[in-house]
């Protein structure tokens, strides 16, 4: 399912709901501009979340504008280990409502 030259349809998407994907991209370039937290912070976190999320888009586009906004391996090994270390506390977490009566 995963194919890079899917996301040519974004394209026919833009045409198909003008506004709201305008609005999308408007929303997603200001979500990770430069502010109070440095572009290379927030790729880093979009990584984190890509991971969690699972979706291979978003790891390939977040991982490529970490690199380059400085992002190191280690910095984007670091920002795996955050996310596996969230999905797998979860699951934990979670497992308490097993002992649910």
């Amino acid at each position: 399912m995963y194919n890079k030259e899917n996301l040519a349809q974004l394209k026919k998407m833009d045409g198909l709901a003008p506004d709201v994907m305008k609005a999308f991209w408007a929303f997603d370039k200001a979500a990770v501009a430069d502010g109070a937290i440095p572009v290379k912070y927030k790729e880093l976190i979009a990584v984190a979340v890509a991971l969690t999320t699972q979706c291979p888009y978003c790891i390939d586009i977040h991982s490529g504008n970490a690199r380059k906004a400085g992002a190191t391996d280690a910095e984007l090994t670091e920002a795996a280990m955050v996310a596996a270390s969230l999905r797998a506390g979860a699951a934990v977490t979670h497992a308490t409502h097993a002992f649910l009566k």
